[in-house]
């Protein structure tokens, strides 16, 4: 998995019929400092995932292991929404402090 920021939404009105109903987000990657990558991907949201919050992604072969994604041309999928990323006992994020 890897960790990733919430830039927006993406919509699709004409896809293949699998995709029906999927919500898709525009990520960028962060790196080991919490900075923004020049790295995006699109990617389905299983778990409602909103604008600017941080998220875990699994990409690949290990988005289609998510129940309903098994047989859907996905490449990426939101795994799960970031509490809290600690490195070195550095506080790099905390969601909290993002919505005060």
């Amino acid at each position: 998995m890897q960790i990733a920021k919430v830039r927006g939404t993406v919509v699709s009105t004409q896809k293949e019929p699998s995709l029906s109903g999927v919500k898709f987000l525009l990520l960028q990657f962060m790196d080991e400092e919490g900075a923004p990558l020049p790295r995006y991907e699109v990617a389905a949201d299983q778990v409602g995932a909103g604008l600017d919050e941080w998220v875990l992604v699994s990409c690949g072969s290990a988005a289609r292991q998510v129940a309903g994604s098994e047989h859907r041309p996905i490449d990426a999928v939101v795994v799960g929404i970031i509490d809290t990323v600690s490195v070195d006992d550095r506080r790099l994020y905390n969601k909290r402090d993002d919505y005060r």
